[in-house]
């Protein structure tokens, strides 16, 4: 099975590349399965149901998120009723929407999704090391993906290590900087630390960097704007067993607009 794997998604231009390239990745490389980090989409921050929908149509099977889900409070007319879209399941009790999705490929393959969030340099929420224990022990054995959307590397590492052996996939999101450190762990979870961006690396993470770069020198208040040019979609391919649920290879992309 090939599992397709896309980094934060930021923007209009974010959502542009995913538009038009990807129903040409996933027939040129015959990818079963989906996934893509939405919580940048709408206008550098957060996500509406007209950005969802456009991404779901673009052929992403599940969206993940992060710190920045509730930016846009369209949101909540859909967080509950779209099981396709998740908020991190570490989230308080009583948050609206859901951590965890689980479903079928159209080829009859069982994969779960969950989406945890940090908590070092991130705003409070509860363990994503026991919330993850709680949620792998309500599932049987098969395909599961976990997005750890968190600013630390020391804790996505973490977080691969526990679960190796117990899930397919560990990816980290949030910082927007490609990491280079794809791997299998020893017992077949395939790991890496950061997918990067999808979106226009002409600024500074994704945002204009005449704004960023004021803000660094004087310290003053800007309202952040997406970047526009040199748009890439970064993000990882992964192929796993279906009958041990291991991964076999992990690559990491970063493709240029045309």
């Amino acid at each position: 099975m090939r599992v397709l794997l896309i980094g934060d998604i930021v923007g209009r231009p974010g959502r542009r590349i995913v538009r038009e390239m990807l129903p040409r990745l996933k027939a040129e490389w015959e990818i079963d399965f989906t996934v893509g980090n939405c919580e940048n989409a709408a206008a550098g921050a957060g996500l509406t149901p007209k950005t969802a929908e456009e991404l779901f149509g673009a052929g992403i099977d599940v969206l993940t998120s992060g710190n920045h889900i509730f930016d846009k409070k369209e949101i909540f007319q859909i967080i509950d009723s779209e099981p396709r879209l998740l908020r991190p399941a570490n989230y308080a009790p009583g948050v609206p929407g859901r951590g965890l999705w689980s479903g079928s490929t159209s080829g009859g393959s069982r994969v779960t999704v969950i989406n945890l969030q940090g908590r070092i340099f991130m705003a409070p929420n509860d363990c994503p090391f026991r919330t993850v224990d709680h949620l792998l022990d309500q599932l049987e054995e098969q395909i599961i993906i976990v997005d750890m959307h968190a600013e630390a590397t020391s804790e996505k590492i973490a977080m691969g290590w526990y679960l190796d052996g117990r899930v397919s996939v560990v990816f980290g999101s949030h910082t927007h900087v490609p990491t280079a450190d794809e791997m299998i762990l020893p017992k077949g979870t395939a790991y890496i630390t950061d997918l990067g961006m999808t979106g226009p690396y002409d600024g500074v993470i994704g945002v204009k960097r005449d704004l960023v770069l004021d803000r660094f020198l004087r310290g003053l208040p800007k309202r952040f704007e997406p970047s526009s040019g040199d748009v890439r979609l970064c993000g990882a391919l992964v192929e796993i067993d279906e009958q041990t649920f291991s991964a076999t290879s992990i690559q990491r992309l970063m493709i240029h607009s045309t």
